[in-house]
């Protein structure tokens, strides 16, 4: 059987870790898309605009198809790959964690940045509450009237959730249904109207 779900955190989550005078504050934020991703990002650069590095790493996707790390000035591949190790490590998806360091005035060298970005991406991420969510597929079934009582029947099942619905001569309801299960709803809906898939 495929795999129909996927962990991420239920809500923002700080952390903090201190080496040699310079201060790494890490935020671990829940987020769908990359316009959320540019949000957050722009809300902690105003709200440390006076540190010198804002850097983070993201995961995107049930299948976690899309991610980015990025080092903001930082030595390459000292600040994001180790933030985004970290994610990898908890096996996370649908979350960003952002790292702002003040520069305490002596270098750390490439092996104690790397260090200090994991320790404080992975201080936000244990405070975190992680959740595990199910992996969904949007469908639309158009009807006639009459066959309301056998579709509201499929509506019912556990695993189906109503989004919107519209009642006339033809009737049509757009639903969530959970990946492993969609196949059996569909087919038994094809019986009482056109069913199409949305996402």
């Amino acid at each position: 059987m495929f795999e129909d779900t996927y962990k991420t955190i239920s809500a923002p989550a700080t952390g903090s870790y201190s080496e040699k005078r310079s201060k790494f504050l890490a935020y671990a934020f829940p987020v769908q898309t990359e316009a959320q991703v540019k949000e957050r990002l722009t809300e902690i650069q105003k709200k440390h605009n006076d540190a010198r590095h804002h850097c983070y790493a993201y995961i995107l996707g049930p299948n976690k198809d899309a991610y980015r790390m990025n080092d903001n000035g930082e030595p390459s591949g000292t600040a994001g790959r180790p933030i985004h190790g970290q994610l990898m490590s908890k096996d996370l998806t649908n979350t960003l964690v952002i790292v702002v360091r003040y520069f305490g005035g002596i270098k750390l060298g490439v092996s104690g940045l790397q260090n200090a970005y994991k320790i404080a991406a992975k201080e936000a991420l244990d405070a975190a509450n992680i959740i595990e969510k199910t992996i969904d597929e949007t469908y639309e079934v158009t009807f006639e009237y009459l066959q309301m009582n056998n579709v509201m029947q499929l509506m019912k099942d556990p695993f189906v959730t109503i989004i919107s619905q519209q009642s006339d001569l033809n009737c049509t309801i757009r639903f969530s249904v959970r990946r492993r299960e969609a196949e059996r709803i569909v087919t038994a809906l094809k019986k009482t109207g056109e069913v199409k898939y949305f996402c």
